[in-house]
């Protein structure tokens, strides 16, 4: 009992990530399976001038790896850091799927045939199959590849590392370009995003609102001293 319990004063700021991730998961599939025929075409001019380039399959495939392994990071090393991350993701994910309810979207970018046939190609054709083309605005893998940079950016202890510093902006730089190459997002989604991930930005590290409420909640639960 002990134990259970020690584990929970421990992990307990887990919740809020775990009950999000249910929710999140079941609107975003109830989305997947109703918005499939009439929704808002996004487009720009300059998506017809970008051309597919099926290699970056595999940085939009390392998104997931990506956003993931910051946000552990976090949970196990500093919980300020944690709760900003997750503040970040799941106030641009909310807003996404808020948009995408009132406001279903999709695109008509993607290739009627593939121009070659390697390991990329039909990397990205099983993607197509199983992600629809639905859903879009504003990137969600734009918006939390910005917010997982901008977290490895803000930590006390990543942001001496230059190394990492430097290979994490590299790898958020080609998870955006990844959305665009691969014919996963319009240029429109893309801007927006980072519209989006710039008023979170003010928001989580220059207002710092996390550790504002933290602090309140913390004096509030202060037990006031009796003066002798």
């Amino acid at each position: 009992m002990k134990k259970c319990k020690d584990l929970w004063t421990r992990y307990h700021h887990a919740m809020p990530l775990i009950i999000y991730g249910i929710i999140y998961w079941t609107w975003f599939c109830y989305l997947e399976n109703t918005v499939t025929k009439h929704y808002q075409v996004i487009h720009m001019r300059v998506d017809d001038y970008i051309p597919f380039c099926e290699v970056f399959v595999i940085p939009y495939f390392l998104w997931f790896a990506y956003v993931s392994a910051t946000v552990l990071y976090m949970f196990f090393t500093d919980k300020n850091d944690y709760y900003r991350t997750c503040v970040f993701l799941f106030t641009g994910m909310t807003i996404f799927l808020i948009v995408s309810t009132l406001f279903p979207n999709g695109h008509h970018l993607r290739l009627s045939i593939m121009p070659r046939d390697n390991i990329f190609t039909q990397m990205v054709a099983s993607l197509w199959k199983t992600d629809t083309p639905t859903n879009l605005w504003p990137s969600i893998h734009v918006y939390n590849s910005l917010a997982a940079h901008l977290a490895i950016a803000h930590n006390r202890k990543l942001s001496a590392k230059k190394g990492i510093q430097i290979g994490s902006f590299l790898l958020a730089f080609s998870i955006i370009l990844s959305t665009m190459f691969i014919k996963q997002h319009s240029v429109f989604d893309v801007l927006t995003a980072f519209a989006m991930a710039g008023v979170m930005y003010v928001v989580v590290y220059r207002v710092d609102l996390v550790f504002t409420v933290r602090a309140a909640h913390q004096r509030r639960k202060a037990k006031p001293q009796i003066v002798r």
